[in-house]
This record gives C-alpha cells, structure tokens and sequence, in this order.
C-alpha cells in the first residue's frame, strides 16, 4: 500500500510539472528575444510576464520590457510569441493596430520592418516569424527614433516563413488598404472578426483551420480554409444546414455562402445575393496535391521536365546561332559598302591616274611622252 501511495503522489508531482516547466520554457525562450541591451539601446526595467489570451492566437506567452537610448528616449516593448507564422500575423491584425484602422485610418502607416508592421504617432507593430512586437514610445521620443528601434529588434528575431500566410492573398484585391484583412487561426478570434452571425458555430476549427475576412465596401468577405477535403465536406454539410435553418427562423445569416474546393465562403451584411454571389465568383481556389510517400508519376515527370529542359536549350541554340550569323551577315556587308563608298570617293577625289614605272607598256599610238627613250625597244627589234 506504501508503495503504491508513493508511486501516485510521484505521478500527481509530475503531471503537475510538466505545464510549469512547458511554461517556464516558454518564457525563458522570449526572454531571450528581450535581452539586456540592444545596439545602442539598454533594458532599464526587469523582463515581465503578462496575461493575454493566447489560445485566440495559438499563443504561447507575452513578456514586456523597457529600453532607453543614449539621448534619453524611453520605449515599451510587449513582445507576443505564437505556435505559427499565421499567428503571429492573426495577432497584429487584432492589436491596436486594428482600432487605428477603423477610426483613424488615416494616420496608420506601413512600417518597413519585419514581415508586416505599422506605424502610428507614438507606436510601432509588427510581426517577424511567430512573433508579434509592440513598442511604445514614452514621453516626447521622436518618430526617427522609434523606426531605429523597431529595426534593431526586428533584426534579431528569427524570420520564419517571411511572407504573409497565402490565404490572405485568395482576396479579391487583397492588396488594397481599405480591405484592411482581419486573420483568425481559431474560432474565437474569427467570431470576434464577425460577431453576431450564429451561422460560425457550425464550423469546426479542427487540424490547422485557418479564416481571413475583409471588408468590400458594407458587405464582409470570410474565407475558412480547412486542411482537407473530408473536413471541407463534413463542415460545408453542417454550415449548409445551419444556414438552411437559421433562414427558416428569420435569423441573422450570411447573404451568400459557397464550398470553392477546400475554403468554405462566406459574404455578410451585401446588399444583395446577386451582389454577394459577384464577390465570391472572384475567389480562387488553388489545389495543391501532396504525395504522403513516393511519387508513384516522379519517372514520368522527371523525363517531361528533361525533355522540355532539351528542347529549350536546342531552340534557344538555334535561336542565338541565327541571330549571330544574321548580325555577323549585317555588319560585314554594312563595313563592305561603307568601305566601298570610302574607295571610290578617294578614287574620285584623285586629279590625274598615274602609272606606275614597272609597268610593261607598249606605246602603239606614239602619243604617249617617253620618260626613258633608253628602255624602249627600237624599230629593228
């Protein structure tokens, strides 16, 4: 009984451990990422710990700091690390940055550090791999100064995928700065991009799900990406129905809703299903098919891939010789006639044609003055 008491109490004391320890690795890891001094820039306060909902973003935790620069400005850095690239940049498209855009878009601008960030009077936000940065500047610190900041940070931090995730670019105009895109790796954070639309909870955020909305003009645009086609299918059956039914109770549902290969497409608040149909027609779904073992077709690729590689080098071959031999052809017949041309206006150019002394010359017409008598052969011979 002894021993079996004391294994048990062993077994609490370590399940127990485990969260602690994944904890404390956690924030021994973004601490680092906040170290003591940063080029001309030193920590003047102690590394905290803050509590953020992380689950919204895969988050693992946020630590927060205060650095000085040598004139004396003060900045506050709240350093956010996440699971995945995508939730790091789910992150900045939640944070303040956020609220600037729907109230003062105006004074956001892009910042030019990390993957994505921006800049507004006073603070600067961006993500770079899984980490999301916010700096605050404290007192009257100018704007030179917190950019220079922001830089010196982003260079140390790793830079993971280093591109916005892909299904941001699925958007119709996705690079137009109205849109502003709001990200979601979970279902709490795509009902905080949408908020009061039932229709949501029929979705399962299973296996990576991820969602990206936007906004074209009144209506909302919402793509959920799901990871493949069984879960596509699964969740389209339940979102159908959820939509069939919340229609039938005079509920709040999306103005048109489509399965376009694995995404699954929502529209709200458009002003009509013709107009709302429009905006999804222009999403795009991309397949991209992915072998869990060998290629089983990698034979017949390689020798397409061969094939069409030989037949452009031999084109481009013929290609170069017939523009050389059509050149080299051109520019020697142009020197030949510019060289033609050159003779035959010195020719011209010339007053008399004199003939030269070792020149055999038979005077028959006696008319031609003798220059040496001597030499000519006389009438006897």
């Amino acid at each position: 009984m002894r021993i079996i008491r004391s294994s048990s109490i062993w077994l609490v004391l370590l399940v127990l451990c485990v969260p602690v320890n994944g904890g404390t690795e956690a924030f021994d890891a973004a601490a680092k990422l906040l170290p003591d001094r940063l080029a001309n820039y030193k920590a003047v306060s102690s590394l905290q710990g803050l509590d953020d909902d992380g689950d919204v973003f895969n988050g693992t935790v946020i630590v927060a700091r205060d650095y000085q620069s040598p004139a004396g400005d003060r900045f506050t850095v709240e350093l956010f690390t996440t699971s995945s690239d995508s939730g790091a940049y789910a992150r900045l498209t939640h944070g303040t940055s956020r609220i600037w855009f729907t109230y003062k878009p105006q004074e956001v601008k892009p910042l030019d550090v990390g993957t994505l960030g921006y800049v507004v009077p006073g603070s600067a936000y961006f993500y770079k791999g899984r980490a999301y940065v916010s700096i605050e500047a404290r007192g009257r610190s100018g704007d030179q100064t917190l950019l220079d900041f922001a830089r010196q940070l982003s260079e140390t931090l790793d830079k993971g995928e280093g591109e916005i995730p892909a299904l941001v670019k699925h958007l119709p105009n996705w690079e137009t700065r109205s849109i502003h895109p709001a990200y979601a790796v979970s279902l709490a954070g795509l009902k905080e991009d949408l908020p009061n639309q039932p229709v949501l909870d029929a979705i399962k955020f299973d296996g990576g799900v991820e969602a990206v909305s936007a906004n074209y003009d009144r209506a909302r645009l919402a793509i959920v990406e799901f990871t493949t086609p069984q879960l596509a299918t699964e969740n389209d059956r339940a979102i159908t129905g959820k939509v069939s039914e919340l229609r039938a109770q005079g509920l709040a549902a999306p103005t048109a809703y489509r399965r376009i290969g694995n995404y699954g497409v929502f529209v709200f608040d458009a002003s009509s299903e013709a107009e709302a149909n429009q905006l999804i027609d222009q999403v795009k779904y991309q397949q991209v098919v992915t072998w869990l073992g060998e290629n089983p077709f990698s034979y017949e690729k390689a020798t397409r891939e061969f094939t069409e590689t030989t037949l452009g080098v031999l084109v481009s071959v013929v290609k170069a010789s017939g523009i050389a031999l059509v050149s080299c052809l051109a520019i020697g017949g142009f020197a030949g006639a510019l060289l033609f041309n050159l003779r035959r206006s010195q020719q011209r150019a010339k007053e008399a044609y004199v003939d030269s002394d070792a020149m055999l010359r038979l005077n028959l017409d006696e008319l031609t003055p003798e220059k040496d008598s001597t030499r000519l052969l006389g009438s006897g011979h």
